[in-house]
């Protein structure tokens, strides 16, 4: 191809795809917008009535009901994205956004312990597979189409336009991006973001008032933490699918978040443990101040991966933010390291880990805690995504190019799900 024939079709490209990208981004920020305000109601009428929490088990029922009734073939979630991407067989349902928005308010209000990305990603993916039907865009159009809507919706609901739009490349396969999809996917993140804040729809500031200059004892500090980010992230992937499991010995589908939903209901009554349920953010908060208690990531990471395993929607990565800070706010003094700076990195990291999107997650860092965290992001993520091994919260993703070793190209498709 010439000079003038190859800018002749890169103009026509994006021609096309930027106002495709911002048609998905605005979809994507209107439905995080929705959903962020949804949760904000829900978060406020729970901590205002505690009692709330023993209607748990009978919204766990009714959401298992409605996802058993209406929503067979779309359970995976954001796994059934994941999965369209690599092998496009159907238009995904366009019932999954209101289900799942729905399972996540019901989720929030009565006290499960989930977060809110997976409910955004599926919402944004499930409108942006919408655009490509009337579009009428091939199989690889489509591909990039939903990688947009998935980058869209995890901008939108964080406020980080740049991790959004590289999670939409990485979350697919490990070590392995689709870099043509790049343009539409930052375009419908900046997008997506643009729209929640023009709706005044505001997201929780974390700071870092002062991060240390990189030295040699700093860079062994944050390479210890990131091996127990990670091993933190692959037990946590491998625990929610353990609890997951173990549920579906239960026949019928809408008993298994009801009795989820009753042990987590008598376990927090009777404990008084409401700071393990929903979002967390308040004790996110605390970890970036002051030396909090050491089993506030261990009884997170329990309560969220049985909520999770028992079938209750929202999605699992405010929790890991949750667990991470908290986990690095323990480690601190350990390693003789800043409280807030180990928070930080263990708030990104441990999601890098149960992920494997350790570039998206040192986008977020530097986007949340200013640029000036990047060295010491970059380390902590890397590490983690490295020792998290081939565990993962989505199921769906392929091995890529793997971990540590060659592989070849037929088991660079094989899904993590299936090297059990």
């Amino acid at each position: 191809m010439s000079g003038f024939s190859f800018y002749r079709q890169t103009f026509l490209d994006l021609a096309i795809w930027l106002p495709l990208a911002v048609l998905i981004g605005m979809l994507g920020g209107l439905a995080s917008a929705v959903l962020l305000v949804s949760l904000d109601w829900a978060t406020v009428t729970r901590v205002a009535n505690p009692s709330l929490i023993w209607f748990l088990p009978f919204a766990g029922f009714g959401v298992g009901w409605l996802y058993h009734r209406f929503g067979r073939g779309i359970e995976s979630g954001s796994n059934l994205l994941i999965d369209e991407v690599h092998n496009p067989k159907a238009v995904i349902p366009l019932r999954m956004a209101p289900l799942v928005l729905a399972g996540t308010v019901l989720s929030h209000l009565f006290g499960a312990s989930v977060g809110r990305e997976g409910t955004a990603v599926q919402m944004s993916g499930t409108l942006a597979d919408r655009v490509a039907l009337l579009t009428r865009r091939g199989p690889e159009g489509r591909r990039a189409i939903l990688m947009a809507g998935m980058s869209a919706g995890f901008a939108g609901v964080f406020g980080t336009p740049l991790a959004g739009a590289v999670f939409g490349l990485e979350v697919l396969a490990l070590g392995k991006m689709r870099n043509n999809a790049l343009f539409p996917c930052l375009i419908a993140s900046l997008t997506s973001d643009w729209v929640v804040r023009a709706l005044g729809v505001h997201h929780t500031h974390y700071v870092i008032s002062s991060i240390p200059t990189v030295t040699l004892k700093g860079i062994v500090a944050v390479l210890v933490a990131g091996i127990v980010f990670g091993l933190v992230g692959k037990f946590f992937a491998e625990t929610t699918h353990w609890f997951a499991h173990q549920f579906k010995k239960i026949s019928y589908p809408p008993l298994r978040p009801f009795v989820g939903g009753l042990v987590l209901s008598i376990l927090v009554y009777t404990t008084g443990a409401y700071r393990y349920i929903g979002l967390g953010v308040p004790s996110i908060i605390e970890s970036f101040s002051q030396p909090l208690s050491l089993f506030d990531a261990p009884l997170k990471f329990l309560f969220t991966t049985f909520s999770l395993g028992a079938g209750f929607k929202g999605g699992e990565v405010t929790p890991l933010f949750y667990i991470g800070s908290t986990l690095g706010n323990a480690l601190a003094p350990i390693l003789d390291m800043p409280y807030p700076l180990l928070a930080g990195l263990g708030f990104v990291a441990v999601f890098a880990g149960a992920a494997n999107t350790p570039l998206a997650c040192t986008f977020m860092a530097v986007e949340l805690f200013g640029a000036a965290i990047a060295p010491y992001a970059l380390l902590a993520c890397v590490v983690a995504y490295l020792f998290s091994g081939h565990s993962s919260i989505y199921i769906a993703q392929r091995l890529g190019s793997g971990k540590g070793r060659l592989i070849s190209d037929e088991e660079s498709a094989t899904r993590l799900s299936d090297m059990k």
